[in-house]
Formats: C-alpha cells, sequence, structure tokens
C-alpha cells in the first residue's frame, strides 16, 4: 500500500470501492484495489474543486463600475496572454484565450499547491504534466486543422519541396513528438527538483532559512507554468499560420 496524503485516504475510503469497480469493469485492473486513487488524482480533484469554486466567487461579483481584486487579477491574467498570443499569433488569435488561459491557471495552482503542508504538487509526478503536455499537442494540431483543412495542414510536414517529402515527413512527426516530451520533463523537473529542494532545507534547518527556498519555489513555478503556455502559443502559431 503506497503512502497516501490524507485527503487522498479520505477521497479512497468514501469512493474507493466505487472507483476500483469502475476500473475493473474496463478491465483497468489497479494495482492497489484498497486505494486505487493516487496521491496525484487526489490533488488533482483539489486543484479542480478550487478553481471551480473561485471561478463561481470571481463570477458573483463580476462588477463593471467596482471590481475587486481577484476580478482585477483574472482580468490582467487574460489580457496579458491575449496581448502575448495576438504578438505571437496574430490577429486572429482571440479564439485561443480560454485553453490558454486555463492551461495557465491550471498548472500554476498545481505546482503551489504542494507548498500547503499535507499537500504536494501533482505535476512533480511525471503523469501530469504528461496529461498537460498530451492536451496542448492535441489542441494545437486539432486548431491547425480547422484552420486549414486536414489536407493543407498535413501538406506541412512534407516540408517546402516535394522531392524532400520522404525525408521531411519523418522529422516532422518525431519533431511535434518530441514536443510532448519536452513539455513534460521541463515541467516536472523543475518542479520535483524544487520539491525536493524545499524539503530537505526544512528538514535540516527549519527555520529562516527554508522561506528562500519557498520563494524560489514560487517563482519556479510561476515561471514553468508561463513556459509551458508561451510554447504552446508558439506551437499555436505554427499550426494555424497559413503560410508554412
Amino acid at each position: 500500500m503506497p503512502e497516501q496524503l490524507p485527503v487522498t485516504a479520505i477521497l479512497n475510503k468514501i469512493f474507493g470501492s466505487f472507483v476500483t469497480a469502475l476500473l475493473n469493469a474496463l478491465h483497468v485492473h489497479p494495482k492497489y484495489p484498497q486505494a486505487p486513487i493516487s496521491n496525484a488524482v487526489a490533488m488533482q480533484l483539489v486543484v479542480v474543486a478550487f478553481l471551480i469554486a473561485v471561478f463561481l466567487l470571481v463570477r458573483a461579483r463580476l462588477s463593471v463600475d467596482k471590481p475587486g481584486g481577484l476580478q482585477h487579477v483574472f482580468e490582467g491574467l487574460q489580457g496579458f496572454i491575449t496581448g502575448q498570443s495576438h504578438d505571437i499569433i496574430g490577429h486572429h488569435s482571440e479564439g485561443f484565450t480560454g485553453f490558454l488561459v486555463a492551461l495557465f491557471i491550471y498548472i500554476l495552482t498545481c505546482n503551489l499547491i504542494g507548498l500547503i503542508p499535507t499537500f504536494e504538487s501533482p505535476t512533480a509526478v511525471p503523469t501530469v504534466p504528461l496529461g498537460c503536455a498530451i492536451c496542448a499537442f492535441v489542441y494545437y494540431n486539432l486548431q491547425g486543422i480547422k484552420r486549414q483543412g486536414g489536407l493543407n495542414y498535413a501538406k506541412h510536414f512534407a516540408g517546402p519541396m516535394p522531392a524532400l517529402a520522404p525525408l521531411m515527413i519523418p522529422i516532422e512527426i518525431v519533431s511535434h513528438l518530441a514536443r510532448i516530451m519536452s513539455l513534460t520533463i521541463r515541467l516536472f523537473a523543475n518542479i520535483f527538483a524544487g520539491d525536493m529542494v524545499t524539503l530537505v532545507f526544512i528538514s535540516l534547518v527549519p527555520i529562516g532559512v527554508p522561506i528562500i527556498f519557498l520563494g524560489l519555489h514560487i517563482g519556479v513555478s510561476f515561471l514553468q507554468a508561463y513556459i509551458f503556455v508561451l510554447l504552446t502559443t508558439v506551437y499555436l502559431s505554427g499550426a494555424v499560420a497559413h503560410e508554412h
């Protein structure tokens, strides 16, 4: 039985038998039938519940005349992402803002939640960054197909010259698939390392010094969420541009 966080133990106690039965029905047999919900899954559920509560709070307090501080934060974030997308993608980038903002907020919250005692960052587990990377990969490819059509989008994998197509197609496919690995490893490695460094210094010097590394971890969390979204925006730009 793996070590469980308190919230994971509670979820497994309430929903564990149901989740195990559901997985067995899908012919996916969990390694630990008594605890099918892992810490990473439990923390993601906490993140989603927290974000839903925050969004509902912001929605309930939306005001044109007297916007609150939380509304200013979200409006500023949306304006920043919109401006960055416009600079990278172009005038038709507004339709991607919702996805990019949601991606940034989700990854940032997953990065930071590990600072709360008895919680841990789900992005410090490889499967979570991998899931975010696959989501970004599928999204920008679908947008490319939607904007250009399947045939036109597929043509850019062949390169500018038909004679080079047999060489370019495998290179382009490997290059695109490598983006998933790049996004995953960058996010996972930085958050995992940040968590480990913080834990080590808290155990060695529990007073004073860990505050420095907590601040560093917060900075890394923001930076990695930003880089993830920035790279996704760049990939979107390449996918929806017509002049390949």
